[in-house]
């Protein structure tokens, strides 16, 4: 993590010389600015390897800067407000955020939430086997999983539909392996935030339910089922 670079949008000058302090106490590299236009153009001359946004932050709000950044990037974001609100909650993940993480935080708190980000899009984003057990129809050259018009290769980490390449954020791709490890079996938000997100805690549902509809934008609304009451599966 010492070569981790951190960008961090926050307007409150306390809370972001603070937290800048914390972050590279653990060994982060930490750009740190104090509104949304400061914010997309470091973006874009450091590429940092995450962004922490704060949602309400002049120039460019957060929301907008989330956007922004993910029209250009797949680089895993952390959303921060100072209310728990769900419109907040909401739009930061509908707009592309990985996660979110409620103001005030504990120092301890923020930095094994983006630790657990940064493990996220690293197994994401590298090559490995593909689940095990996982079901679909494997491709004769092995390591493609095939459901409906959904191809995944999971060695080379890129999905298909109807012969077309479908961008997924890192997160989305976790979730999306997640579910063909066991198509046609029902996993509880619950498995899904501790396999997914890595919360070895009790998380905030919302980021499953949100990353759900987002994914099946993606690869097909009737793709993933959701089963009331119990949670989502991925038809085989």
């Amino acid at each position: 993590m010492a070569d981790t670079h951190v960008l961090f949008v926050e307007d409150d000058d306390v809370i972001r010389e603070a937290t800048q302090l914390a972050l590279e106490r653990v060994g982060f590299t930490v750009t740190a600015v104090p509104d949304g236009l400061l914010g997309l153009e470091a973006f874009r001359a450091d590429r940092p390897d995450i962004a922490l946004l704060d949602v309400m932050v002049p120039g460019l709000d957060g929301v907008s800067l989330c956007r922004r950044i993910r029209d250009e990037s797949t680089v895993p974001v952390i959303m921060l407000s100072a209310r728990a609100d769900a419109i907040d909650v909401v739009l930061g993940l509908e707009a592309g955020a990985d996660d979110y993480v409620t103001k005030p935080f504990d120092g301890a708190v923020l930095v094994a939430r983006i630790r657990a980000v940064l493990r996220r899009f690293g197994h994401a984003a590298g090559t490995g086997a593909a689940p095990d057990g996982a079901g679909g129809t494997r491709d004769e050259a092995g390591g493609v999983l095939v459901f409906g018009d959904v191809e995944i290769d999971t060695e080379g980490m890129e999905v298909r539909r109807g012969g077309a390449h479908v961008g997924l954020t890192p997160t989305e791709m976790r979730l999306l392996l997640e579910f063909s490890s066991a198509p046609g079996t029902v996993l509880s938000r619950d498995r899904l935030l501790e396999r997914v997100w890595d919360y070895g805690w009790g998380g905030d549902t919302r980021v499953v339910d949100v990353h759900v509809q987002r994914l099946r934008t993606k690869i097909g609304q009737d793709r993933i089922e959701t089963v009331r009451g119990f949670g989502y599966k991925l038809r085989a």
